[in-house]
Parts: C-alpha cells; structure tokens; sequence
C-alpha cells in the first residue's frame, strides 16, 4: 500500500486563527498601509527574510491580482509561495487565497470598520497543512506557535507605525 494512499485517507484539520487589533488612525491610512504588499516585509518577522518577488503592483489593489514571495520559516530554507487577492472592497475587506506555498489551504480574511477613536481591523485566517497525521503534529509542535509569533510580531509593529488604541468615552 502507497504511502501516499494511506495519507490521503487521515482527515485533514482547517485551523482558524483570528487576530483584532484596534488602531487609532483614519481608515484612508490604514487600507493604504495594508492594502500595499510593498508592506508585508515591515510586519513580518525579519528570522522569516520574508522577499517579495512580484514586479511593481499597480495602484490599487484588486480581485485576480497574484503576488509572489520567498519566506524562509524553517532552518533558513526558501519556500516559493504563491497568493492571489480574490475579493477587494475598498476601505472594508480583501481576501487574500494561497495559490502554491507550504500550506495545504489559506484563506486569509482582512477585514476594516471605523470606530471611535480608529479603526478595528480583523484577521480571520482558515488554514490547513499537509500530509495527515504529520501535518497535525507539525502544527501542534512549531507550526500554530509560529503562526502565533507572527501575528504577535504584526501586532507590535503596527502599534509601533501608527500607535496604541486607547478608548476614550465620550
């Protein structure tokens, strides 16, 4: 019996993992700040050396454009990772879908609302890995801790570009 029969017959698990960050500035300076790939780099870790190997992007950012990129996740070995903006609603959400790459699904979620004081942004990532049984413990070990990391490091980057939220009252 194949190996690779025996892993397609494990169930697959899809992780979520789901960030909010409350950032005290207008929404024209947010969108533009996340709706640019230019800025992936700053808000990835810098152990990841993640590259971007996309030519120049066009003004705005829409449905069916493909962006391309090394990262380097594990042992400073370079992963190709493919990922295509499916849906653009100006100033209020993008999908951002993995085409080739590590994972065996990524679906990531970035979502934008006003509120007092700034704008709450909501990641919502639904991700799986590969190969079965290795897959989940490949998450239970490094991957979900690593996934965590980077959006821990994400968070304190933004707050240092654009400040602390703090609610007021009024």
């Amino acid at each position: 019996m194949k190996i690779s029969f025996l892993l397609n017959k494990i169930p697959m698990k899809v992780y979520v993992l789901q960030r909010t960050q409350r950032i005290p500035a207008d929404l024209n300076s947010v969108w533009a700040f996340f709706s640019d790939p230019a800025n992936l780099p700053l808000i990835t870790p810098p152990y990841m050396r993640f590259r971007i190997l996309s030519p120049q992007k066009p003004e705005r950012m829409y449905a069916g454009q493909i962006i391309t990129y090394h990262v380097r996740p594990l042992l400073g070995i370079p992963l190709f990772w493919m990922t295509e903006i499916t849906h653009v609603v100006e100033k209020q959400y993008f999908i951002d879908e993995q085409r080739m790459g590590p994972y065996a699904f990524w679906y990531h979620q970035h979502h934008f609302q006003e509120i007092s004081g700034g704008v709450e942004m909501i990641d919502i990532v639904h991700y799986r890995l590969p190969l079965g049984f290795l897959g989940r413990l490949a998450h239970a070990l490094w991957v979900g801790r690593q996934l965590q990391g980077i959006f821990d490091y994400r968070y304190q980057r933004v707050e240092e570009r654009f400040g602390t939220y703090i609610f007021v009252q009024k």
